[in-house]
């Protein structure tokens, strides 16, 4: 009515009324009543705000990526940023006279992407896949120290990296390559698994083995100990031997004395018999025979005798002429003869 309106904004948009090209009122949260014809107002949002992103860009080994993010800011000198770009209000007070205000995210965007390439382009693919966050902060530092932010009178809050996803055949290949890589570190394990089986088979085996030989050895210790035990008992039987032995040998010599002794002896008794027998044979050499004959059958009995008489008469058979015996005399000589007492 009359051209007075009334204008009230948010606490986090800062409001300019221009009148004859002066600020006449400024401030955030600004309400009141002004007249249309004559005034401007410029308001700049200074509350923060989430610009999302996404676009592609080339590794230093040439590889396509796609770096998806968000990046906020806000207005740190809301009229730097009025004297730059165009906040002006439109007459109905809701809307913007100018584009400018829908352009700011987009310059941001591209000061990101500018400083995101300078970044990636120092960086292999593997590297900046997994790089997420050094490559975040190095592009942050860069953006907060950027002239294009500075100069508009922004702020950055905050920047984050969602995703650096290279292409989809670039995918497939470095799956390709994970998976192998998998697929080897699986077989390196079931080796690794095979191995240690194997070892520990080896392991109870040296056990069983050194338990064998710890057997072996005890047993062996047992004979060793038994066949001492029978080498001192047949050492001990042949000392005894040796001794019984030696005993017998003395004994033996004993005896092979004694005997030698007993052969002296009789030798010296049949020395002294043959000197008997020969100083008699020597006596009786110089004796007359019918002396001899007559002393030996002093000592006869009858039968004796009589054979002896027989044996003078067959000495003399050439001059006897005939020898009668009656039958009385051989009853007599063949009879039994009574044992003398």
């Amino acid at each position: 009515m009359f051209g007075i309106k009334f204008i009230k904004v948010q606490p986090t948009t800062y409001l300019l009324q221009y009148r004859g090209g002066k600020v006449v009122r400024e401030g955030l949260g600004l309400s009141f009543f002004y007249y249309a014809p004559t005034t401007s107002l410029v308001a700049v949002p200074v509350g923060s705000a989430d610009v999302p992103f996404i676009f592609q860009e080339t590794t230093a080994d040439f590889q396509t990526v796609t770096i998806q993010g968000q990046v906020t800011y806000r207005v740190g000198d809301p009229k730097r940023l009025a004297a730059l770009l165009n906040y002006t209000l439109a007459p109905n007070g809701q809307t913007y006279a100018a584009e400018d205000p829908k352009k700011l995210p987009e310059r941001v965007i591209h000061v990101v992407n500018v400083l995101a390439r300078g970044e990636l382009q120092k960086l292999q693919l593997r590297a900046a896949v997994r790089a997420s966050d050094e490559f975040v902060n190095a592009v942050k530092i860069r953006l907060t120290a950027a002239e294009e932010i500075t100069s508009l009178g922004l702020e950055v809050l905050g920047l984050s990296i969602l995703a650096i996803k290279p292409t989809p055949e670039t995918v497939r290949a470095l799956e390709a390559e994970t998976r192998e890589k998998m697929f080897r570190e699986a077989d390196e394990a079931i080796y690794a698994r095979r191995n240690s089986a194997v070892e520990q088979e080896r392991a109870i085996k040296e056990n069983e083995l050194n338990t064998e030989i710890a057997v072996e050895n005890k047993k062996r210790q047992i004979r060793e100990t038994q066949m001492d035990a029978e080498r001192a008992v047949q050492e001990k039987k042949h000392l005894v031997e040796k001794e019984a032995l030696a005993a017998d040998i003395n004994m033996e010599g004993e005896r092979k004395k004694l005997v030698a002794l007993a052969a002296e002896n009789e030798r010296a008794e049949a020395d002294a018999r043959a000197y008997g027998v020969e100083t008699t044979m020597k006596a009786l050499g110089t004796a007359d025979p019918k002396i001899l004959q007559a002393l030996a059958s002093t000592s006869m009995k009858p039968e004796q005798l009589i054979a002896f008489a027989f044996q003078e008469l067959a000495g003399k058979a050439e001059k006897i002429g005939q020898l009668n015996i009656s039958p009385d005399l051989l009853r007599e000589l063949m009879a039994p003869q009574p044992a003398r007492k």
